[in-house]
């Protein structure tokens, strides 16, 4: 299920996900705030004397005073003054003269001529003449104004759309390989992002997603090159790409199809990684639904440094492995969803959702068909979740989650290793055959970030995996964990900056007629520095390092240094 734009907290809201997400997509209550008025608006008086700055020896006191008491056409500051003396006031003056003569005009209309006196109308003239070319530079404004409006109004994208787009270019080398790889060439990859973000009614929120990207080449299933992972030797052995080894905007599954088991079509090749569609239900009460869509659209993640595009660069820091069960954050549509956001509270967040990964296709033909994953909303892989978030204090926030998921082949569908595939391991290792084997996976995870001051968060997450096959005695738990602290504004504001460490899943235990082939725990230690050249480009250079990878001690310590650049528009 893909992922970079979340559904934030708050009535009918949707969006990157995350503290610093794609994702930016706006979310539906920012769509309806009240505009912000000026502190400058005029303020209606009654009597010259309310004006502290004007003074009965004032040359023009008399005039104000009539104009003022009489007709109640001048207006000064809500700190009553006047500001007579200021230039940069004569166009609001020349405003309020044109409301005079608007009034006086009416008074004539009214056949009430007689209450407009000879020296009134010979003062408003003297004014008029003197702030004619103010009258003349406003006049010429609102018309500039107008034809502006109208040439907007004419070459505008859309009345009801906007356009958010992300582009990520990086560099990225690997050092480390398992015994049956090599280290990896210094590679240029790419992941541009378009996000047609439509609301209809100012509460409601249509997110279409369009990417494009080349990691990996096309071709079979499992071939060889075609990831970090591959080349390092620690990818696993159907889909490619799941392992410790990976990029956070890296797409779980870059050249294989995991709904049928064949291979991708060319890099760069354009696709719809996200169709969601939020709206308002009841007060506090909103709904979504989508065919493509994934668990981190709708659970805002509590770490600080989850953004894809400006956060952590490993795909293991960027989220907890229980956002990420059952194809969470794939970033290529992989499920339809449906569910609800229940703010509770300014402080308390509930969110739950049910997902289905071919609730587009009729039928189900087994492993050697085409569907591996099931087919239709209740008959093949799906997953039911929820999310708890709750902030005690502005500097404490901490999410509970849950997930039960069935997947109709035995992976975790989480790509953070290659235990994912054939995730429970039965004697005579991993075969096609041990694959086809249903599974059940209950997930349990909270993830919990306190911020010391206003640049310092230290935060930190734990997943545990209950996972059993259907029909066999055969089960597996895994765990995760991480904690890191983030910092930003160094240097200037906007930069950040992170250190993280952590476990990846693990498997901790096993039942039944399973075995566990690791001999050794991996730990992942990963730095990063966001350098913000501007509102719309960021520079991030980083290194992650994983030892003992896949959880075998005969692996090399795995080093991928990254430098990854991301526009944003």
């Amino acid at each position: 299920m893909a992922g970079s734009v979340s559904l934030m907290a708050g009535n009918a809201t949707a969006t990157e996900p995350n503290p610093a997400e794609l994702n930016s997509v706006p979310s539906v209550s920012q769509l309806s705030n009240p505009v912000n008025h000026s502190e400058a608006t005029l303020g209606q008086v009654t009597s010259v004397s309310q004006l502290s700055d004007v003074r009965p020896t004032d040359w023009a006191f008399q005039a104000l005073q009539s104009l003022v008491e009489r007709y109640g056409c001048i207006a000064g500051y809500p700190d009553r003054t006047y500001r007579g003396n200021r230039a940069l006031t004569r166009y609001e003056f020349a405003a309020g003269l044109n409301a005079c003569l608007d009034r006086v005009n009416e008074l004539i209309a009214a056949a009430t001529a007689d209450l407009v006196k000879k020296e009134d109308l010979a003062t408003l003239q003297k004014l008029q003449e003197q702030f004619a070319a103010e009258l003349a530079t406003l006049r010429g404004r609102v018309d500039s104004l107008e034809a502006r409006t109208t040439t907007l109004e004419k070459q505008q994208f859309s009345t009801t759309t906007k356009l958010q787009g992300e582009a990520i270019f990086s560099l990225a080398g690997a050092y480390g390989s398992a015994p049956t790889g090599q280290d990896a060439n210094t590679v240029f990859n790419n992941r541009v992002r378009l996000n047609l973000n439509t609301s209809f009614s100012g509460r409601d929120l249509l997110i279409t997603g369009l990417q494009a990207q080349n990691f990996g080449a096309s071709g079979a299933v499992g071939g060889s090159g075609a990831s970090i992972a591959q080349t390092l030797g620690y990818a696993d052995p159907v889909f490619g790409s799941n392992s410790n080894v990976r990029l956070s905007y890296e797409p779980q599954f870059p050249t294989v199809d995991p709904s049928t088991l064949t291979g991708k079509g060319a890099n760069n090749s354009l696709s719809l990684y996200k169709l969601l569609y939020i709206f308002p239900v009841a007060d506090k009460l909103t709904a979504f639904a989508g065919t493509s869509a994934e668990v981190s659209d709708a659970f805002p993640s509590v770490l600080p440094w989850a953004s894809e595009g400006q956060g952590a660069l490993s795909r293991f820091a960027s989220l907890p492995a229980a956002q990420r069960v059952s194809g969470g954050t794939s970033q290529t549509g992989l499920a339809a969803a449906a569910g609800v956001i229940f703010n509770i509270s300014d402080a308390i967040d509930l969110r739950a959702l049910y997902g289905s990964v071919n609730a587009n296709l009729p039928g189900n033909r087994g492993l050697g068909g085409g569907t591996p994953l099931g087919a239709g909303i209740g008959g093949g892989s799906y997953i039911a979740a929820a999310q708890l978030t709750v902030k005690p204090s502005q500097a404490f926030t901490v999410a509970l989650n849950y997930a039960h998921s069935y997947h109709q082949i035995n992976i975790l569908g989480a790509g953070l290793s290659s235990s994912d595939i054939g995730a429970i391991n039965l004697p005579g290792g991993f075969t096609l055959g041990n694959l086809n084997e249903g599974i059940k996976l209950n997930t349990i995870g909270a993830t919990a970030a306190f911020r010391f001051s206003p640049n310092l968060t230290l935060a930190g997450s734990y997943s545990h995996i209950f996972a059993d096959l259907v029909d066999v005695d055969a089960g597996t738990n895994f765990n995760s964990w991480l904690v890191g602290l983030y910092v930003t504004d160094i240097l200037k504001k906007g930069n950040s900056a992170g250190l993280i460490f952590g476990q990846p899943l693990k498997r901790v235990s096993v039942s039944g007629i399973a075995s566990n082939p690791e001999n050794r725990t991996s730990y992942q230690v990963e730095g990063f520095f966001n350098f913000r050249v501007n509102d719309n480009l960021s520079i991030t250079p980083g290194v992650f390092a994983i030892f003992n990878p896949e959880g075998q001690s005969g692996n090399d310590t795995a080093i991928v240094p990254v430098i990854r650049t991301t526009f944003t528009f």
